[in-house]
């Protein structure tokens, strides 16, 4: 659930307590109770009828309106009245707190009983968090402010404020909002798009490239090819200080993601020829396992070849090229000098005999 989607759900719960302020300034407090009362069984009645659904937030609301109404009418003191906007943010704000800055999300749960049947992944859980915690703050900033209007400003002044001022701060949220998801889709339109797997390879769903190496493991597959000669010398590229993922380090001689809708033999030739100049090869699949870093999460298709006479640095993709005999590799291991997934996949051609 996203904020847009969240604040639908909140704001009509308000709708009572507006038709108030307006029919308040037309006909006085009394009338103005009694048409705010039925604006909110009216509401109530469309959205049982309309979503097959009880919305108690609309009847808390209504229900307060009432209370707080009788007291001041009562009491004939407008104050207890004026201060019931604030109480009612005053409740939203400890729920978005509780949600956004404990391991309780309330507004989720409310989430999942509007729609029954959506899932929430880790990094759609951590969207919503973040969001909660921006609506904490836009709610407790105007519920200061309603509060300041109730006790040192007008009547009409608390009026806009409790009313008019709240939809305008929304409608400026709600602008931004969807001012920054149209920009974040137009984006994603040229963006390479890669595959999502289960940890069997079957597609399940397709994700833009910078989406699956931001945190949220999204397990996509990649290919992975060795290169050996005939001393069993293993062919290693130094990555280039400007890549975001294990920069300056020696690492397969062969690595890149699958393309949405790209074979697996096709990707593994595209990327031998882009990062060491490698055509012409004939390639064995050696195993396929699933790789987990801080960064992303990929299920890596491991070949070996021992064609190597073609290759050649002719891109800004790799800085360096070279053969590593397993003495020299032996070395460096558990100094930083080789990527953690080199290491693994080293281990594992060993293991193979495939070095010896």
């Amino acid at each position: 659930m996203d904020r847009i989607q969240l604040l639908k759900k909140l704001l009509p719960g308000f709708i009572p307590l507006f038709v108030f302020i307006a029919a308040d300034e037309i006909w006085g407090t009394k009338t103005g109770l009694f048409v705010a009362v039925g604006a909110g069984t009216i509401e109530m009645g469309w959205v049982a009828v309309k979503e097959k659904r009880f919305d108690k937030f609309i009847l808390f609301d209504t229900l307060l309106l009432v209370v707080l109404g009788a007291v001041s009418i009562v009491l004939d003191n407008d104050l207890f009245f004026k201060l019931k906007p604030g109480l009612i943010e005053l409740i939203l704000v400890a729920v978005l707190a509780v949600s956004a800055f404990s391991g309780v999300n309330v507004i989720g749960l409310m989430g999942k009983r509007f729609m029954k049947d959506v899932t929430f992944n880790k990094e759609q859980l951590a969207q919503m968090r973040r969001s909660l915690k921006t609506l904490f703050f836009i709610f407790l900033a105007h519920t200061i402010l309603v509060f300041y209007a109730t006790f040192y400003m007008s009547k009409e002044a608390w009026a806009f404020i409790s009313g008019g001022l709240f939809y305008i701060i929304f409608g400026v949220y709600f602008l931004f909002e969807f001012l920054r998801q149209r920009k974040k889709k137009k984006a994603l339109t040229t963006e390479e798009w890669v595959p999502l797997v289960d940890e069997n390879g079957k597609v399940t769903g397709q994700a833009p490239r910078s989406r699956v190496h931001d945190g949220s493991k999204l397990l996509h597959p990649v290919v992975h090819m060795h290169v050996l000669n005939r001393n069993k010398s293993v062919l290693l590229q130094k990555r280039p200080l400007s890549k975001l993922i294990q920069p300056g380090k020696w690492d397969t001689a062969v690595g890149g993601h699958i393309s949405a809708g790209e074979t697996l033999e096709k990707a593994l030739y595209k990327e031998a020829f882009e990062e060491i100049g490698l055509k012409n090869f004939e390639a064995r699949l050696l195993q396929v396992y699933k790789w987990e870093s801080e960064v992303e999460a990929e299920l890596v298709y491991l070949f070996i070849t021992h064609d190597y006479k073609t290759f050649k640095v002719h891109s800004d993709e790799v800085e360096e090229a070279r053969f590593w005999t397993k003495n020299q590799i032996e070395k460096q291991l558990g100094k930083a000098v080789f990527t953690p997934n080199f290491e693994y996949e080293y281990q594992f051609l060993k293991e193979k005999g495939l070095l010896s």
